[in-house]
Parts: structure tokens; sequence; C-alpha cells
């Protein structure tokens, strides 16, 4: 399959053109909009449909291949707010506060892309180990770790930094996957053939309705480009790039597949906009949510939907070769 049409699978996938269609009605003022208890239980849905089927591949992989694939997620969570907080420091001139904010959020990850890119590569007929969940958790929390004690070094934590991380651990992404994978594992394929039917089949459907929202709220954070500037508009798409080739040649280098590698890759492109922004707004209260909400959500979200998976995708298997 060639890149072109990589592309064009991705462009017309039902979750791709979910996500246009709600940053459309935004823009045509449609009265289209989600209670805001939708929204929750879709995304309670989601992340625990994915640690569940997570947790029970988890179960039958070998031992070796997950602990080699949890260390390089978590070598990259780790490295990546180091470079980026530097970046923006050195480069684009922020006050640490703000790097420190912004190197969290694309340090850290996003289960939606994630969970788009897992979709995406089902329909391409090339899907990642099923294990690549747990990597999703382990690289959730340390580039935001990182990245408040960068700022805590630079004197720029103004708030509770020590109280950010408790409220991370415990919150709904985590306490959803890490518990999703715990129950697939102990529960096995036995355990959950049972459950399939519900957390198996509807999945996309889901998927697209959620993906539908998220174009309304990406499209909401439309007018605050202006705030952001260029630089950040360029870090908030070149970074991403070359994370996530970094994450595809690591999963190469580790010997995931191409899906896996793909898997990687997006997970290291990624922009967290749930975990991130909760850990911010108690240790750095005086970063601007304009920068660091528009970059993640507007910019490196669409982007990497759009443009991102088909990218990486497209590298994994030019890697592999024919």
């Amino acid at each position: 399959m060639t890149t072109l049409e990589l592309v064009r699978l991705n462009l017309l996938s039902p979750m791709v053109l979910s996500f246009v269609l709600g940053a459309a009605a935004h823009l045509v003022r449609s009265d289209l909009k989600f209670p805001d208890q939708v929204y929750s239980a879709l995304s309670i849905y989601l992340l625990f449909a994915i640690g569940l089927k997570g947790g029970v591949a988890l179960s039958v992989a070998p031992f070796g291949t997950v602990i080699v694939a949890l260390l390089a997620g978590f070598a990259l969570g780790t490295a990546i707010p180091l470079w980026s907080f530097h970046i923006l420091t050195r480069l684009g001139k922020f006050d640490a506060s703000n790097a420190a904010a912004i190197a969290a959020h694309y340090g850290s990850v996003s289960a939606v892309t994630f969970i788009a890119a897992t979709a995406y590569l089902q329909s391409a007929g090339l899907p990642a180990e099923g294990f690549m969940p747990a990597v999703l958790a382990v690289m959730e929390v340390p580039a935001i770790v990182v990245a408040l004690l960068l700022a805590k070094l630079k004197g720029a934590a103004d708030g509770d930094w020590r109280a950010a991380l408790p409220e991370v651990l415990a919150g709904k992404s985590i306490v959803l996957l890490v518990g999703g994978l715990a129950i697939g594992f102990l529960a096995g394929p036995t355990g959950y053939k049972s459950v399939a039917p519900f957390f198996a089949d509807p999945f996309q459907g889901a998927l697209c309705l959620f993906l539908l929202d998220m174009g309304l709220v990406a499209a909401r954070r439309l007018g605050d480009f202006k705030q952001v500037g260029p630089f950040l508009i360029a870090f908030a798409i070149v970074m991403p790039v070359l994370h996530g080739v970094l994450g595809v040649f690591v999963g190469y280098e580790i010997g995931l597949s191409v899906g896996g590698a793909t898997i990687l890759g997006v997970l290291a492109a990624s922009a967290s906009y749930i975990a991130a922004p909760a850990a911010v707004r108690i240790a750095l209260p005086e970063a601007n949510p304009g920068f660091y909400l528009t970059a993640s959500l507007a910019i490196t979200f669409p982007f990497n939907l759009v443009v991102g998976l088909p990218l990486y995708f497209a590298f994994a298997q030019m890697l592999k070769g024919p």
C-alpha cells in the first residue's frame, strides 16, 4: 500500500470524517452539542475497553518482549520533555513555567490519538501487538513528572507541584487504563469472551461519536491561534513529526511489528490534553492555558489524526522493507 493510499484511507475513515464534521458544525454555528455526561460516558467506555483488551493480550504475550517495550516507552516519555523544555526556553523564548507546561503535554500521551491509531491499523490490516495499551499507561506520567521537576529547578513552580502527581495518578485515564489492564490480564482470553460483544464490536462506533465531539472542542480553540504565535504553531507540528519518527525507529529496533512500531511512534508524537492539563493546573497555575491547550488540542491532535497516522505508518513500513 503506497503512502498516497494510506493518506486516502485515513482521510476517508469514519473516525477522521467524524472529527471533521464536528469541527465544521462549530464553524457553521450549529447547535450540535454533546452533553457532558455523554462525553464522560464515551471516554470511560473507550479507555476501559482499550485497557481491557490490552490486559488480555498482556496475559499471553512473551514477558521479555513486553518488558522491552515498556522500558522503551518509559525512556521516550522521560526524554521528550527534557529537550522540548530546552527548545521552548532557548529558541522559543518561553519562560520556565510555560515551557514546562508545554513540555509536559508533549512528553505525555494522548489516549484518544492512540485509540484512533489502533482503529486505523486494524482497517489497514496490520494491527499492533495487543499489549501496547500497557505502553500507553507507562508513558502517560513520567513526562509530567520530569516537566514539573524542571520547572521546580528553575524556580518557576508557584503551585503545589507535589499535589499534582497524586491527581494525575488517580485521574480517570490512568485508573481506567491500568484497571482495565489488570482485569483483562486476570480474566484472560476465556473471561474476555463473555464481554467482547459489548467492548469489542461497538468500539469503533463509540470512537466516531467521541471524535465528533473532539472536532467541536478543537474548533472552539481556533480563535486562540493569534495568542499562540508562529513559533508554537511550528513546534506543535514539527516536534510531533520528529518524535513520531523517533518512536517508530525505536519500535523497529526493539523488534516490534509494523503496527507496534507505528503505535510507539504515535504515542511519542502525541500530546496529552487530559492528564497533563490536570497536573499543570495545580502545579503551574501561572502557565497560560492558551499556549499548552491550543497547541496540543487544536494543532497537534488534528495534525496527528489527519496527517501523522499515515506518515508514521509509512515510515514503519519503509523500515521493515518489502
